[in-house]
């Protein structure tokens, strides 16, 4: 008697038949259904099978059944941007598929027939805010199924990582749709998205196995993945083992379909570094090939790599540690100071040592630092060092590829305040000041990152191409362990070729004031506090004296009378001297009257809406400016917040708020809805500009003629505009 009678229909590589087969038969991972014989059966070697279930993890076209589908921005003014979008697509980039990189919306669409509840899961990495992310599902009536937020909108992924998005789908047709719509509004580069490893689960049964992709192997029968070939070996489609390269001649990176040839050494394979200090105290210039060599000193016209140079002093240990004539620093024991050149010192009584990092001297990376490197294609560059100790400074290492991110993390596990200023009004626990420049010849960017309480990696600041020598600040208002992290990427163009292995950038120093569990020392006699809050100590007395009116201390250093910096005009400080505002009130002499302003009015925060404007492909924007510009002793009661950046947590309604920007004057970007799913409008690309109040002052000229008296014989009618003065 006939069990049952098979119809297959193959819909975008799965078999659908009736729901007995289904029942009947349901394979695991590493096995398909042989159909004659009606039995699961184990894959051979060289192939494999997720059972019941699909895997897209090979790029080098787009596979069969996606598609995408580009749209012009729905707000355009006029038509003529539409056919800009005509070209705009998702590209296979080999190991990974890539957004487009304009303002067009694109949707990349997979139609899948699941017979039981499954799942679709992928990688992706999304590091730009200027793009928004979503990924959601129809069904065959084209009806967008209910997803949780959380599950709709894509999470902005740390430069060089890689995030997993994991949403459960229904049985029956799952039309899955990855949208990406740019938002340029400068001439910056946009990163674009990348996605890969895309997998499917709930599909009936997989009647073939599917063949290991060139680069990839499985030795053994019933595989449910792939492995990469190990470096210096390759493979081709199917393969049950790697076959080695001739590492004489030629050289294959991890997961290689092939070896390739290795060209005559270059100034470009190898680079200068520092060895470690010897017990003598000695070190010396090295130089060393960058890693993996793949080029050939022997080959002819091949440069050769230059001999090490002479032994030298070592430089000093950084502030806050001590040598003891060893080859290593050691910190400076509790409630001593050193200047890293002398021998830690005992504070004087009734003072307590300055809590902090300074390194300034590269011979060794600190312990709380750590190096690494993120391969965009996963090619396991993790192994390779991503900065390297350079003397003076600590420079970007190889890396295994240009388009690799080199990651730089230091961990502060808190901030201490110095006994003198805690329970003060002052809302700073700590800051990082660094000093950098950039060497580059291509598209390369800099991040200067944030991770607080381990919550989740934020981009604070990112400076782009070649960028001469100079220092940035960044002020903690938050007393948390946090990781600072500096990320370098030569290129975000995906090539095989090294062009750019000598761009690089250079960290000169790093300070952190406030940090627990060091010590700093800004000069003998002032790296010990006790004066009160707004004191400094007298040159001649050592005595603690206060800040004259009106006067700002500069930093940590309360040494000399000259760390009292005055106020501009216009303003006033707070009673511990730590920062300057104006309280709103303003007072002018003008032609013999005084004339008194009262802007208490801008003490809570205003708004103004400028627009609409229009991108170059069409999408309408608004700038939103939050301004708040006095009183508040200083406090910076002006927000801007982002959405895009949060909305997977965020409550389209109206409820929990995003990453967001508190300054005198900033700025969001408003994207207003357009029938994209949003029940709200998104505020992006919040920037300061204003955080630091630098004085009041009144117009010099009344219409653009000199307020000269003999000009005026009686008082003009008109009353003289108050400017307000800030940096950023």
């Amino acid at each position: 008697m006939d069990m049952l009678c098979l119809h297959p229909q193959r819909v975008h590589g799965v078999f659908r038949s009736t729901a007995s087969v289904y029942r009947a038969f349901s394979c695991k991972a590493g096995e398909f259904l042989e159909m004659s014989a009606q039995e699961c059966i184990k894959c051979a070697a060289g192939t494999y099978s997720l059972g019941s279930g699909l895997r897209f993890d090979e790029w080098d076209k787009i596979p069969l059944g996606f598609s995408s589908l580009a749209t012009s921005p729905n707000d355009s003014p006029n038509r003529q941007h539409a056919s800009t979008c005509k070209s705009a697509k998702w590209v296979a980039q080999g190991s990974y598929l890539e957004s487009n990189r304009d303002e067009c919306t694109v949707s990349l669409i997979y139609t899948v027939h699941l017979k039981k509840p499954g799942s679709v899961s992928f990688d992706y990495q999304y590091v730009d805010n200027s793009i928004i992310f979503e990924f959601f599902i129809q069904n065959d009536q084209c009806q967008e199924m209910d997803v949780d937020s959380n599950k709709k909108w894509i999470k902005l992924t740390t430069h060089g990582e890689w995030g997993t998005h994991s949403v459960n789908l229904n049985s029956g047709t799952n039309i899955l749709y990855w949208r990406t719509t740019g938002v340029t509004l400068g001439s910056k580069a946009v990163k674009p998205i990348l996605l890969k490893n895309i997998q499917i689960e709930g599909v009936a049964y997989t009647s073939e196995c599917f063949p290991c992709k060139p680069g990839t192997f499985s030795r053994t029968p019933g595989s449910s993945s792939c492995a990469p070939c190990p470096r210096d070996t390759y493979s081709g489609r199917g393969a049950s083992s790697c076959t080695p390269c001739n590492t004489k001649t030629h050289y294959a990176l991890e997961g290689s379909a092939m070896c390739k040839s290795k060209p005559p050494c270059s100034k470009k394979d190898y680079i200068q570094t520092y060895s470690t200090c010897d017990k003598d105290g000695k070190t010396r210039v090295v130089y060393k090939w960058l890693e993996p060599r793949i080029c050939l000193e022997a080959a002819a016209g091949a440069v050769k790599l230059p001999p090490s140079g002479q032994l030298k002093p070592c430089p000093p240990c950084n502030p806050g540690f001590y040598n003891n004539h060893t080859a290593t620093c050691s910190p400076c024991p509790p409630g001593t100071y050193s200047d890293g050149v002398k021998a830690c010192q005992s504070c004087p009584a009734g003072t307590e040592p300055v809590l902090g990092f300074e390194y300034k001297w590269w011979n060794v990376l600190p312990a709380n630092m750590k190096s690494s490197c993120f391969n965009v294609a996963n090619n396991n560059c993790d192994g390779l060092n991503g900065w390297e100790v350079a003397g003076d400074h600590l420079q970007s290492g190889s890396g295994r590829s240009d388009n690799d991110y080199l990651i730089l993390t230091l961990r502060v596990p808190g901030f201490k305040l110095p006994m003198s200023v805690q329970g003060t009004s002052g809302s700073e626990y700590g800051r990082i000041t660094f000093e950098f420049e950039t060497s580059c010849s291509a598209d390369c960017e800099f991040y200067f990152m944030t991770d607080v309480k381990k919550r989740s990696t934020n981009v604070v600041e990112s400076w782009d191409g070649r960028k001469t020598k100079q220092s940035y600040t960044y002020i903690m208002t938050e007393n948390s362990s946090v990781a600072f992290t500096w990320a370098f990427q030569r290129t975000s163009r995906a090539s095989d070729v090294r062009r750019y292995a000598n761009d690089m950038v250079k960290i000169y120093s790093v300070s952190v004031t406030n940090a627990v569990c060091a010590l700093k020392s800004k000069k003998a006699g002032s790296s010990c506090v006790s004066c009160p809050a707004g004191h400094y100590i007298d040159k001649k007395t050592n005595q603690c004296q206060k800040c004259p009116p009106n006067t700002v201390l500069s930093g940590d250093n309360i040494y000399g009378k000259e760390t009292c910096q005055p106020c501009g005009p216009g303003s006033k400080s707070n009673k511990e001297h730590s920062v300057c505002f104006s309280d709103c009130l303003f007072k002018y002499t003008h032609h013999n009257q005084i004339l008194q302003y009262d802007f208490s009015a801008l003490t809570l925060a205003g708004s103004i809406l400028n627009g609409p404007s229009f991108t170059a492909k069409g999408t309408k924007y608004y700038h939103l400016f939050n301004i708040s510009l006095c009183g508040a002793e200083g406090h910076k009661a002006a927000v801007c917040r982002d959405n895009i950046t949060d909305l997977p947590n965020e409550d389209v309604k109206g409820g929990q708020l995003g990453s967001s920007v508190e300054a005198f004057l900033c700025q969001s970007t408003i994207i207003p809805s357009d029938g994209r799913g949003l029940r709200t409008a998104l505020s992006s690309q919040s920037i300061s500009l204003a955080d630091t109040f630098q004085g009041a002052t009144v117009e010099k000229s009344l219409n653009g003629i000199n307020a000269r008296p003999e000009l005026f014989p009686s008082p003009p009618k008109r009353i003289p505009d108050v400017h307000f003065f800030y940096r950023y």
